[in-house]
């Protein structure tokens, strides 16, 4: 067996199934589920006869790239909605099945065994794959914690020359998993001219840029990339979903573009990986980004529970809307796994410990005494965890 699995730690969900399962919670309220960010509102119908239409597409072997028309679908949409020139399609843009199976395939495509102790950067907290994904490629993960001192921003100073020497892949998350914040263009400036000091290629996970508020539309990498005048794409790539925006997490639907020549070979790995998207799927992915009256539906269920919950949390914890995303990110009175272990407990109610998101890096494990609230129940459920989050908070 590969030896570099038994360097995979355990996944946050089953460090929390341990937590909870020390304790009983209260039989006489309703469990409510805030701690896994699986979308919950209702999937759109028009997706779903689009996958029935598109069935008849099952008689017939997919190709790796998809099609003509999804590939363009996803142009155009990135055109749309950054308006930066539409991507080429043909060597640009790559349909995956699901941000998190390209996040960490991508690992296996780019990192060079060859080269002398590969280095890869995660920011702290991060989604676990980023870890997964580096272990099994052979490389040394190494972690930006992002704190909220310096407003969760990446602090590239924290690690050394050495170690940016050998890095050879960077992953970034904007709008962020956990905290929601949105990297801003100086941001991106600084770490183009780091890809460009040190040749470490960027992914760009994007898979909460289309959950945000009001007007304030979420700046994208590739959208940075074409303001400081770099619209080669030049190592960087970035990942998305429909899972968040669209509401259809089953689907298992995504995309990949940026530099055509990292997408190449990304390309001719996925050949041999075997993981062509469904034709049906195609269909309804085709459907998906080209319509955008639901996900500004999806916005407004999501803006409506945001501002009822923090109403709710504000006097009790000190709870601040995120620039993005579905996620509250709280520091807690207490230890995070003991006021996730406590309100599991009396109250029902399941949320994330922060240090379960993190790695201690630097002195520190910077998801301590946080948790973390996915705000993807229906309003009336999200309500009633609130209220039992503030009773529960209250009596601290």
């Amino acid at each position: 067996m590969n030896r570099d699995l038994d360097k995979l730690q355990p996944y946050p969900f089953q460090k929390l199934a341990r937590l909870f399962g020390e304790v009983t919670p209260n039989a006489a309220m309703k469990p409510i589920s805030l701690h896994i960010g699986e979308p919950k509102h209702d999937t759109p119908a028009f997706i779903k006869d689009a996958l029935i239409a598109g069935l008849g597409g099952l008689a017939n072997y997919p190709t790796t790239i998809g099609s003509d028309a999804l590939r363009k679908a996803i142009a155009d949409w990135l055109a749309r909605r950054y308006g930066i020139p539409a991507p080429d399609a043909k060597s640009q843009v790559l349909p995956v099945n699901g941000s998190r199976e390209a996040l960490f395939a991508f690992a296996q495509a780019v990192i060079d065994r060859s080269r002398k102790d590969p280095a890869v950067v995660c920011p702290n907290p991060f989604y676990q794959i980023y870890e997964g994904a580096a272990l099994l490629a052979g490389a040394t993960p190494y972690f930006l914690n992002t704190l909220p001192e310096d407003d969760y921003a990446l602090n590239f100073a924290q690690l050394p020359e050495e170690t940016w020497q050998r890095t050879q892949l960077i992953y970034v998350c904007s709008p962020g998993n956990p905290n929601g914040r949105v990297m801003p263009l100086a941001e991106w400036k600084t770490l183009f001219e780091m890809s460009d000091r040190y040749g470490f290629v960027i992914a760009a996970d994007e898979c909460y840029s289309e959950i945000y508020f009001g007007d304030a539309r979420p700046l994208g990498a590739l959208q940075a990339a074409q303001q400081l005048g770099r619209g080669d794409y030049k190592n960087l790539v970035v990942f998305s979903s429909l899972s968040k925006r669209s509401n259809v997490p089953g689907l298992r639907s995504g995309f990949v573009a940026g530099d055509a020549k990292i997408m190449e070979k990304f390309a001719l790995y996925r050949t041999y990986h075997g993981c062509a998207m469904n034709p049906a799927v195609q269909a309804a992915t085709i459907a998906a980004w080209n319509d955008e009256a639901h996900v500004a539906e999806n916005r407004r269920l999501y803006a409506e529970k945001f501002a009822k919950v923090i109403t709710l949390l504000a006097p009790v914890l000190p709870v601040t809307k995120p620039d993005a995303g579905f996620y509250l990110w709280i520091r807690t009175p207490i230890a995070d796994t003991a006021f996730a272990q406590q309100l599991y407990r009396d109250y029902n109610v399941s949320v994330l410990p922060g240090s379960f998101l993190a790695r201690e890096a630097h002195g520190v494990n910077p998801g301590a005494n946080f948790i973390r609230l996915a705000l993807v129940a229906k309003l009336d459920e999200t309500l009633e965890a609130a209220r039992r989050i503030a009773e529960f908070a209250q009596k601290l």
